[in-house]
């Protein structure tokens, strides 16, 4: 990295911010009471409120919010006339998952190879760390150059739109002229990058119901309506043979035009097993950026374990249907919801309950605030140029922002490169990105501050 005196003072502090992660990675601050205690979570939103106020930002306060997490805010006025510049992260993580799977604890940050493991390093407790890094890097090299405001979520994972609710009944609270989202990542270790476009999601519950009560398969097998090969069907139907969605009136043929995502590089990303062939058509951006793209994440049924030879008579599953920018996700729903109904065989009796949504985001990469990142990022990652990337992944609270603040220039950045497994297990952060995507933000609001009008 070129030395220069912003990047010196982050190097600098790169101890603590390892023993602060530690710290916040500690808490099992997951926001699902039926996977951990709502006192982790506290515990979290305290630690977090703490170290805003240890860095002199005014008005800090627990923000309760209509789902019941906890959101922290803090403000650190700037000099005066200057900008003001909204700086995100969230604390609450995904759960453990299988924790034998873990190569060492999930809540406890372990260094190997090179790398921090543990739940939320990257995902996003580090993007609040790099928020700290910046501004203290600028405070020791002659002080921050604008207004800033930091809003740390505590549902995100969840999608229960807490934070989103809140803002709309406070629309003061967050207005700022930029935003930078620190919850996206680099699209590999080392070479920067935004995010332009977030994919959108709906996640429904499919309930198909065709008897009173399981029946034994070998007297009523055969004639008895199973409710699990129900669902099978209209799962099954939400595919083509190719393994491209398929959601009647849903458009699947968009293609993207930023950088691509060559299939050697996605199969050594995604794990894929030797001979297992991707799924869908067109370039691998097409269909991870800029196309719906259904999963069926979960399914409830007989366990397998104990299981009986009965014919069952109830079934149920989840399905996340992600939305890519130029669709609306609550049209995506309704056509969702009319394929399943439509696809449902034998006349079984099916419901489906929508349990979570969120709009596409499509963000104004040409705005003044890109061209100050993409400076930043040239001096953070000497020899590189910023890149344009896509997520597939959902964070609804953009578009929240945008509707509230049209004239805001939002920047997604952070540290969810593919090497950090995010929502995975043994997920991990670089702490070599911690820096440099530090050093980045910092960097952007000197050139920011310098770029708005007097």
């Amino acid at each position: 990295m070129t030395a220069n005196p912003i990047a010196e003072t982050v190097a600098s502090l790169m101890p603590r911010a390892k023993a602060e992660l530690a710290e916040l990675v500690a808490f099992e601050s997951v926001a699902d009471p039926a996977v951990a205690p709502r006192s982790e979570c506290e515990a979290a939103a305290g630690w977090v409120a703490d170290a805003l106020r240890s860095e002199g930002f005014r008005d800090v306060a627990l923000l309760d919010t209509p789902d019941g997490s906890q959101s922290v805010y803090g403000f650190l006025p700037g000099p005066e006339g200057a900008p003001t510049v909204l700086l995100y992260a969230h604390y609450d993580v995904q759960p453990k998952l299988d924790e034998s799977a873990w190569v060492s604890p999930p809540f406890e940050l372990t260094e190997r190879d090179g790398r921090w493991y543990g739940r939320g390093t990257a995902d996003c407790k580090g993007g609040f760390i790099m928020h700290l890094l910046a501004l203290r890097a600028l405070k020791a090299n002659g002080g921050v150059p604008v207004s800033v405001k930091v809003i740390v979520e505590g549902s995100e994972e969840q999608g229960t739109g807490g934070l989103e609710r809140y803002a709309e009944a406070h629309p003061d609270l967050l207005a700022a002229d930029a935003i930078v989202i620190g919850d996206a990542g680099n699209f590999r270790v080392g070479l920067p990058t935004v995010t332009a476009t977030l994919r959108g999601m709906t996640m429904v519950r499919v309930t198909v119901d065709t008897l009173e009560g399981n029946l034994h398969s070998g007297q009523f097998g055969g004639a008895a309506p199973d409710a699990l090969a129900a669902l099978i069907r209209v799962l099954d139907s939400l595919r083509a043979e190719d393994g491209s969605t398929v959601v009647e009136g849903l458009d699947a043929d968009a293609a993207w035009e930023g950088i691509q995502y060559p299939d050697a590089d996605f199969r050594k990303d995604a794990r894929v097993l030797d001979g297992v062939d991707l799924i869908g058509r067109g370039t691998v951006a097409d269909r991870i950026w800029a196309r719906p793209a259904v999963t069926v994440v979960g399914i409830d049924c007989s366990p397998v374990a104990g299981a009986a030879p009965s014919v069952p008579a109830s079934a149920r599953a989840q399905i996340s249907l992600r939305v890519p920018p130029g669709q609306d996700a609550a049209e995506a729903t309704k056509l969702l919801f009319a394929h399943i109904e439509k696809h449902t065989p034998w006349n079984a009796r099916v419901s489906v309950e929508q349990v979570g949504q969120g709009q596409p985001f499509l963000a104004d990469a040409g705005s003044p605030a890109y061209t100050a990142m993409a400076d930043a990022m040239r001096i953070a990652y000497p020899g590189q140029e910023m890149q344009t990337a896509g997520m597939g992944g959902s964070i609804p609270l953009c578009n929240t922002l945008s509707e509230l603040y049209p004239s805001a220039e939002i920047l997604l950045i952070g540290l969810s490169e593919p090497d950090a497994r995010i929502h995975a297990v043994n997920e991990s952060v670089s702490p070599e990105e911690l820096e440099r995507m530090s050093v980045a933000e910092a960097h952007f609001l000197v050139n920011y501050a310098r770029s708005q009008p007097a």
